[in-house]
């Protein structure tokens, strides 16, 4: 049996390592992480990430092939193959600050495998970085005469929250890249064996590091663009009384654009997208291609305006003022089916109505304790678990999380318990305008007319 190490239990260390331990039962799969209280939760019926079906699947395989441990160094030293999946937040300081990738937990973790290895070992290269990256890991790694070889190959990860056993169980693709040499074509064949357990063939493409490094930005990129760009032509259907859905539609059944990501809302959120657009913006600009990086720069700039274009029409909606008045706020994690706020556009747009003095109450069925986090300081912001509750004496609500949950609700009860008028904002085009029309709220979609009493 080999040994599979994971170094990170996040939303990619985990998942990933639950399903190759539920479809190779002739690995040892072990998670680490040097966050104690994170590790127990993965020990726990109450995991830190929240994924539909992943409980399931780690509770079938934990302490049989799965194991999550804080001892990092051991799991080195019994390692043949080690994932890293740390954290590559966007640099807060010095050169390419807010824009290049800090890729200094990278570093800490291949000194450590250097450090602690007793064996040669390939090192997968799992969490998002720049292209050549794998280089830098393995010059670390190479470094001071070690006893043992080291590969390092590029496998990126391609999940989507919310999504991610199903993506993980039936990919679009597993993309595997390293140095095209004897031993790096080894390592390569040797990953695929692994997904070959249950991922067929002509799904797996294997190519060199630097392509593979670059795919996972430009795949994050493009997606994020067309997000960009319907939300963009959202702003002009309401501008000339265009529908964005019926737009979306159309030019949707073109087989050369295809309909997904077409989807107008209050913009892209999560951990990628933001950073992966900006640290392949830095990476134009180190290269001295400046109108490459102005152009997705671009993207990024288009998503910000969408937030505030939301808050813009809350408050001509509001006669310019919400000093004082209550705001619901139905969802706060970027996306459903996950708790995570990381880059969630509600962040952006609850903080600018409480700097209008607002009072917000915030509703989220998987997300209210990272929002808190997120909210650190920032004033008038309570929470609640129960949507009715938190309607009464609300005079609007925006609903910016497509939870199911969310579609189902009484909205005849909320509206008798809200302040008249009652608007509420859609931003993600999930509800029946007409029927709230009816019921006598204000509703505010989309890139569609607004219906008012």
């Amino acid at each position: 049996m080999k040994n599979i190490l994971c170094i990170g239990a996040g939303y990619v260390g985990g998942p990933t390592m639950a399903m190759i331990a539920s479809k190779c039962p002739d690995y040892k799969v072990t998670v680490v992480d040097i966050n104690e209280e994170r590790i127990d939760a993965w020990n726990s019926d109450d995991l830190p990430v929240y994924e539909p079906g992943l409980l399931e699947v780690v509770k079938a395989q934990r302490d049989k092939n799965l194991f999550f441990s804080t001892e990092v160094f051991k799991g080195i030293e019994e390692a043949d193959i080690i994932f890293v999946c740390v954290n590559t937040p966007t640099k807060t300081f010095g050169k390419g600050a807010g824009r290049a990738a800090n890729l200094q937990y990278c570093e800490i973790t291949a000194r450590q495998i250097r450090e602690h290895a007793k064996r040669d070992i390939i090192v997968v290269e799992k969490s998002t970085v720049p292209v050549h990256t794998s280089k830098v890991i393995g010059q670390i790694l190479s470094s001071g005469d070690p006893k043992y070889k080291f590969e390092v190959v590029s496998n990126p990860e391609f999940l989507a929250e919310g999504t991610a056993i199903k993506d993980l169980n039936n990919p679009d693709r597993v993309l595997i890249g390293g140095r095209p040499n004897g031993t790096g074509k080894a390592a390569v064949d040797e990953l695929a064996k692994i997904y070959a357990h249950w991922v067929s063939e002509e799904r797996i493409i294997k190519t060199d590091g630097w392509s593979s490094e670059m795919s996972k930005l430009t795949a994050n990129a493009f997606l994020a663009q067309r997000v960009s760009s319907i939300n963009s032509i959202s702003a002009l259907c309401e501008a000339t009384g265009a529908d964005v859905e019926n737009i979306a539609n159309a030019i949707g059944a073109d087989s050369r654009i295809g309909a997904k990501f077409l989807k107008a809302g209050p913009g892209f959120g999560g951990s990628c997208f933001k950073k992966d657009i900006l640290n392949l913006v830095y990476l134009c600009e180190s290269f001295g291609l400046q109108e490459v990086a102005d152009y997705w720069e671009q993207v990024v700039k288009m998503n910000d305006y969408q937030q505030n274009r939301i808050v813009s029409k809350i408050m001509k909606s509001q006669f310019n003022t919400i000093a004082g008045k209550k705001v619901l706020i139905l969802g706060f994690a970027f996306k459903a089916d996950t708790g995570d706020t990381r880059e969630s556009p509600a962040i952006n747009i609850v903080k600018q109505l409480a700097d209008e003095q607002a009072e917000i109450v915030i509703c989220d069925p998987k997300a209210i304790s990272n929002a808190k986090l997120e909210l650190i300081g920032v004033e008038n912001v309570s929470y609640s678990e129960d949507p009715y509750d938190a309607a009464k004496n609300a005079h609007l609500a925006v609903l910016m999380t497509e939870w199911q949950e969310y579609k189902g609700l009484d909205y005849q009860k909320i509206l008798t318990s809200m302040e008249a008028p009652a608007s509420i904002f859609d931003t993600r085009n999930v509800l029946d305008h007409e029927d709230l029309f009816n019921l006598g709220f204000n509703v505010y979609p989309l890139g569609k007319k607004p219906l008012i009493q």
